[in-house]
């Protein structure tokens, strides 16, 4: 293939253009906002979990507490009621006094274990709760802590779009000054190159892998014309020539 010496030099203005863009499209896709965007959102998708998982454990102790508070409250009733009949003197027969004596006892010991097992949930339903309020301050914390790093990020990638809208500006007059040809093998060799299709000789080094051409290699491209487009051996990327390639 032949190129103008001009247009060959223009490649490598182009290959610069190209590749910021690609550093600024690879630093806009790997943010450290959206990684931690990420860990944020699983983190509140698991603290959800364990909030409704927690709220069920609140609700159930309520419910027991609610039957607990209700049996002793129709304890004591039937306990009021008993000792009322005997304070008026319903009962007469010292046989059948006696008997519901004993059962005013037993209905207070009935009352000192509910009253235990009432304590004893309202306990657990206390710290339930604190645990339940402390997964809603988390989610809380967790919801600030996800509007800051988005809003960072929109900014961020804000910027990074804004200079990566110049480059591609000024990137589109450049390409279309270049020959088609020439364009077309630059984009077909960028694609799988790394994004790399052209490199400047210099020094007797390719710039795109780095490598010394050795002297064989050099009176190959010593001996082509200027409008030659030249290509590394190695790499087989377009090889621009300029006053600093050492030939």
């Amino acid at each position: 293939m032949k190129a103008d010496p001009a247009a060959q030099l223009r490649l490598l203005d182009l290959q610069s253009l190209d590749s910021r863009a690609d550093q600024l499209r690879h630093q806009r896709d790997t943010l450290p906002e959206i990684a931690e965007i990420e860990e944020l959102t699983h983190h509140q998708r698991e603290l959800e979990a364990q909030r409704i998982d927690q709220q069920m454990i609140v609700d159930d102790l309520e419910v027991e507490r609610a039957k607990v508070d209700s049996d002793v409250e129709s304890v004591k009733a039937r306990q009021a009621r008993d000792q009322q009949r005997i304070d008026q003197g319903l009962i007469a027969n010292p046989k059948d006094l006696q008997h519901m004596q004993a059962e005013m006892e037993s209905l207070q010991r009935r009352i000192t274990s509910l009253e235990d097992q009432e304590l004893e949930v309202m306990e657990q339903l206390e710290e339930a709760q604190a645990t339940l309020t402390q997964l809603a301050e988390q989610a809380e914390a967790a919801q600030v802590r996800l509007t800051d790093v988005t809003a960072a990020r929109t900014h961020k990638t804000g910027a990074i779009d804004t200079e990566l809208a110049g480059v591609e500006a000024e990137r589109a007059p450049l390409a279309a000054e270049l020959p088609a040809d020439l364009l077309a093998l630059y984009d077909r060799l960028r694609a799988s190159k790394g994004g790399v299709a052209a490199a400047e000789l210099r020094a007797r080094e390719c710039g795109g892998c780095r490598l010394s051409i050795d002297a064989a290699e050099l009176g190959v491209i010593r001996a082509a014309a200027q409008d030659d487009v030249v290509r590394c051996e190695e790499c087989q990327r377009i090889l621009v020539r300029t006053a600093e390639s050492g030939l």
